[in-house]
């Protein structure tokens, strides 16, 4: 055994061991005072990757039992109003039933109940047209007005409202989209030209003491030193293209290049402003670069409507009407296109899991006095009112036929939708739970040995200093 001052190996072992008692204990207090076992991806890798997932999972259910909550209300709303259209039949069908009496009635009498019947018709199409889920008509016909691009060389996105130029939409077709104006980006061409004999030459020549300066994009500023390259000086301005919106490349043409600058979006959300101390610009100065919003006639049914782009805050690409109806075009439409999307009606699309096409489909249908099929009936004679009797019937079939598909659609899939999603979620939070939440009684019973390993560490390592005055008896002893 030797004795050494400089060097206390027992202390450095002590410390090192306290050091390692004390990482544990901060995680102890870490887990303890959040809850969680793993606070970072350092506390259990494999763990937080299985266990966001299941958070991914768990939010994608909770989506999904709101989506189908509000499609409960949906369709409670279709079927209210229905309720009452039913109500108005009962009483068309009693009015045609007293008429058909003809043996005891007057004409004063019939021509009564012909009024009432009429003004019946008048409410349920008030009814059909009217009622809406926000802003989506449930009852006229176009409910479930679902858009679908056709040719992607004139559209990347088609959202319809259900309403189109005042109308609201009731059957399929085509949409047609004329580009009357294409969208541009906002670009400028720097006017400082470099005769060169070739691009690879351009790029890597050094701007010299002509050019060298600042200029900025946006209010961004870039410094060119005189020995920075040409080629440097687009990398800094691509460099900070998403700060600036604004993307700089080379034009090389007849043994002289010169910097383009360009917006990354089309349209005027893109503009932006170049001042330049002579760097990108021949001489001291601003310019500004100014793109142009795309405009398209958008035709559905026959029926044509202007769309402007740039409103809302879209980019220059996307076009939309008042009416909530939006058309993304594609960067190369340009010209007519007869058959660029189509409308699908009456298939009204919910999504009621939480993963990728998991949908449910609803057709409510027209329920408009004339496609009931009792618009127009006459209560004035025997016949007329027999007629009438039958037609209202028939409706009155129909009508229940649909309330209880409604009611079918409602009951057997979103309410049975909501209680499995709520069991799915609750299952999800308790796997994710028990991978990443901390177990308090065990972190407990962890954090208190570590507490006490941390005091005894203490002191040992105390002990270990004082074990190098040891020798000083040996010092006395000479």
């Amino acid at each position: 055994m030797s004795f050494r001052i400089n060097t206390n190996t027992t202390a450095m072992n002590a410390l090192r061991n306290l050091g390692t008692t004390g990482d544990k204990f901060a995680q102890s207090v870490n887990r303890l005072s959040t809850g969680l076992r793993i606070n970072s991806a350092a506390d259990d890798p494999s763990g937080l990757i299985f266990s966001e997932n299941f958070r991914a999972q768990i939010s994608g259910v909770e989506a999904a039992i709101s989506n189908n909550q509000n499609a409960i209300n949906y369709t409670k709303t279709a079927e209210g109003a229905l309720d009452e259209i039913s109500g108005l039949l009962r009483d068309a069908r009693t009015l045609a039933v007293q008429s058909a009496n003809t043996a005891v009635l007057s004409s004063d009498q019939l021509q009564a109940n012909q009024t009432q019947l009429n003004l019946i018709a008048e409410s349920i199409n008030r009814i059909a047209s009217q009622t809406q889920f926000g802003t989506k008509k449930l009852l006229d016909g176009s409910s479930g007005v679902n858009g679908s691009v056709i040719n992607a060389a004139a559209l990347r996105g088609l959202t319809l409202s259900g309403t189109f130029n005042g109308t609201s939409l009731i059957s399929s077709g085509n949409v047609g989209v004329n580009v009357t104006t294409a969208a541009t980006r906002a670009q400028v061409s720097g006017t400082r030209a470099v005769t060169v004999g070739s691009e690879a030459v351009y790029l890597g020549t050094a701007v010299g003491a002509a050019a060298a300066g600042s200029f900025s994009i946006n209010g961004f500023q870039f410094n060119v030193a005189a020995t920075d390259t040409w080629g440097q000086v687009i990398d800094k301005i691509n460099a900070a293209s998403g700060s600036t919106g604004v993307t700089a490349q080379s034009n090389y043409s007849g043994g002289n290049g010169n910097i383009v600058l360009t917006s990354s979006t089309y349209g005027t959300k893109g503009n932006f402003t170049l001042a330049d101390s002579g760097v990108l610009l021949s001489a001291a100065g601003s310019s500004t670069g100014t793109g142009v919003n795309a405009v398209a006639d958008v035709t559905i049914g026959g029926n044509t409507v202007t769309f402007s782009g740039g409103l809302a805050g879209n980019d220059g690409l996307t076009v939309t009407d008042t009416e909530g109806n939006r058309i993304v075009l594609a960067e190369t439409a340009s010209g007519n296109y007869a058959t660029a999307g189509y409308v699908n009606v009456g298939s009204a699309q919910f999504q009621t899991g939480g993963n990728a096409n998991q949908r449910s489909v609803l057709s409510i249908g027209n329920f408009s006095a004339t496609t009931l099929g009792v618009s127009g009936l006459d209560l004035t004679s025997q016949s007329g009112s027999t007629a009438a009797i039958q037609a209202i019937d028939a409706a009155i079939s129909n009508l229940s036929d649909k309330r209880g598909e409604i009611g079918s659609f409602q009951r057997n899939i979103l309410e049975s939708n909501v209680r499995s999603l709520g069991i799915a979620k609750e299952n999800l939070s308790a796997t994710e739970s028990a991978v990443r939440d901390t177990d308090i009684a065990a972190e407990m019973t962890n954090y208190t040995k570590l507490q006490i390993l941390q005091q005894s560490g203490l002191a040992v390592l105390a002990q270990a200093n004082q074990a190098p005055q040891s020798v000083l008896s040996l010092l006395r002893g000479g």
